[in-house]
């Protein structure tokens, strides 16, 4: 059984430390992070990215919905392996209702190292804000953009140097006059991805069928959960 991986690679240093503690050695495309800031743009990308691997009776594609990204991917040549995650952040806490549940408690914007190593991050689009409109009018902006945002919510993932870390997201919780906390992780979901545990926690896409919210386990009303794309801003 030949496979290969399709991720994003804001979750690059997870996929890595999963892949080496459970010895898989499948290849691995990288998605490149920018493209969630317009969907369209991702999702075009990915259906290239499914036209042109071959030779393989299965891509597991280490994402989530990502703002219907996936909807109406197909895999012509392949099955497609996908975790029934809203997106990156629901897959680092262990599945969408642990998101759910930390959202109840308060709206937070979720970071990772990853998220701030690529460009339209948070933190780029607050500095270029600065320069271009000034501290006074730039805050006012964030406040209007955060506003329903009460936390900013760092996930422990294990696959990074978090102390080194909590120094910069505690300066970008301040800055942006949100709780600064940090959230357990868990590369549960990909672990059991790379092992072939595809459980309930998985939709598999037969060769030719297009992704759609039935086999991912959503319903016709879903609606994604809020994480700001910086890169829409219009800054």
């Amino acid at each position: 059984m030949k496979t290969v991986v399709l991720a994003c690679e804001t979750i690059a240093a997870e996929v890595m430390k999963a892949a080496g503690e459970t010895k898989t050695t499948f290849p691995i495309f990288w998605v490149e992070s920018g493209l969630h800031n317009t969907p369209e743009r991702l999702k075009k990308q990915l259906q290239s990215d499914l036209d042109r691997i071959d030779n393989v009776d299965y891509i597991l594609l280490l994402l989530g919905y990502c703002g219907n990204a996936i909807l109406n991917l197909v895999s012509r040549k392949s099955k497609l392996v996908i975790p029934k995650v809203d997106d990156c952040i629901s897959m680092l806490l262990g599945g969408n209702e642990k998101r759910n549940a930390l959202n109840k408690e308060a709206m937070a914007y979720y970071l990772t190292e990853g998220w701030l190593q690529h460009d339209n991050n948070l933190w780029a689009e607050y500095q270029h804000c600065l320069k271009k409109y000034g501290p006074e009018r730039t805050r006012r902006l964030y406040q209007i953009m955060l506003g329903r945002y009460k936390n900013l919510n760092v996930i422990d993932t294990g696959a990074y140097d978090l102390r080194a870390f909590l120094p910069l997201s505690s300066l970008i919780a301040a800055e942006l006059n949100l709780t600064h906390q940090v959230v357990k992780g868990t590369l549960s979901i990909i672990k059991k991805a790379l092992l072939g545990q595809w459980d309930e926690d998985f939709a598999i896409i037969e060769c030719g069928e297009p992704v759609t919210l039935l086999n991912m386990g959503l319903g016709n009303n879903y609606a994604a959960p809020d994480q700001l794309q910086m890169g829409n801003l219009g800054f």
